[in-house]
């Protein structure tokens, strides 16, 4: 694949608008340093989130840490010829070194799904190894970003929030569950239901990031389309549904780790654009909040130089939507307090 096909896989899809990211006129001096590590780096998501950094101009240093692994991923990515410079670190003893200076810190570690697996039944595995990343972040590198992929998102999120909490190291507005790949598939089903260009769709998606938490708002996507209650609740169902979509579909051999990749490198993207000043940048996350009476909700968030500007509120919403909102609100807090007691008790 050419050089310029790879690197237009780097995009920023934000409540503005798809635009690329292009180094094409980007001088390295334009653009302030910036280091990202990515803990999980060797894995299904890992790997190929790896590759979209390392494309990205605003990122300087890349690194890369796992268990194991990661010095042959960091080689391989290494090689190709855009600014940032990628080191692999493997082993928790070089954890430490993997993420000094870093401003953001991407976790896509843990196991991933497989056929009949819940989030809940990853929550034992994941849940320690969040625990154990996220202490480590309090130590090395407090003041970066923290973009959680690691499932269940809805209790990984109140976990590392306790982690920092007991540190004396937490910020709300630097603690985000991305949940942009609900976005992202929102958008692509909206669009082929809709006959829109999906590069022109735009619509938020709310909640949480498992089941029947995750709400997409077709009410509020644009271009509008005169879609049947009835399409509006199956594309809703399959939205909520995507992630057992993709683990069935791959039969035992993997979840949805190339659409989380990008989906990843996407929110990644927007934040470094909001470190270093870029106005308007809007994305949806799963972020302490007052949208609700639940304590972490994913909605529009606004980003910018300390990460969180502001969390925006939902908007309109139907009857469907308003039915929805709080028949995810039970489910959602579940999950949340799972993460607290976890955090608290071990």
């Amino acid at each position: 694949m050419r050089t310029s096909m790879l690197k237009s896989i780097v995009r920023r899809s934000s409540t503005a608008g798809a635009s690329y990211v292009s180094r094409r006129g980007f001088a390295s001096g334009s653009a302030p340093e910036r280091k990202v590590a990515v803990l999980g780096a060797a894995g299904g998501i890992g790997q190929p989130l790896s590759l979209p950094m390392k494309l990205n101009p605003l990122v300087s240093s890349l690194s890369l840490y796992d268990i194991a692994g990661t010095p042959g991923v960091a080689a391989d990515v290494s090689h190709i010829n855009t600014r940032s410079e990628v080191v692999g670190f493997a082993g928790e003893e070089q954890l430490g070194k993997a993420l000094e200076g870093a401003d953001i810190v991407i976790i896509p570690a843990g196991v991933p799904r497989k056929p009949g697996m819940t989030r809940d039944d990853l929550f034992n595995i994941n849940a320690g190894i969040v625990k154990s990343l996220c202490t480590a972040i309090a130590k090395y590198c407090p003041n970066a970003l923290v973009n959680m992929i690691s499932n269940p998102v809805n209790s990984t999120v109140p976990i590392a929030a306790e982690v920092f909490k007991k540190a004396g190291t937490y910020d709300e507005k630097k603690l985000f569950g991305v949940t942009m790949l609900d976005v992202v598939r929102a958008k692509t089903f909206y669009a082929g239901k809709a006959k829109v260009n999906v590069a022109e769709v735009n619509l938020p998606v709310v909640g949480g990031h498992a089941g029947i938490t995750i709400l997409p708002l077709f009410s509020q996507a644009t271009p509008k389309a005169n879609l049947s209650n009835e399409e509006i609740v199956a594309l809703t169902k399959r939205t909520q549904d995507g992630g057992t979509e993709v683990v069935e579909a791959k039969a035992g051999k993997g979840s949805a780790t190339l659409s989380m990749a990008y989906a990843g490198a996407i929110f990644a993207d927007a934040c470094l654009k909001g470190l270093n000043g870029v106005p308007d940048v809007v994305e949806c996350a799963f972020v302490q909040s007052n949208v609700t009476e639940l304590p972490f909700f994913a909605s529009k968030v606004r980003l910018g130089k300390n990460g969180v500007e502001e969390v925006l509120g939902l908007g309109p919403l139907n009857e469907y939507e308003k039915q929805g909102l709080e028949a995810l609100k039970p489910e959602l807090l579940s999950s949340i307090e799972k993460g607290i007691k976890f955090a608290k008790e071990n």
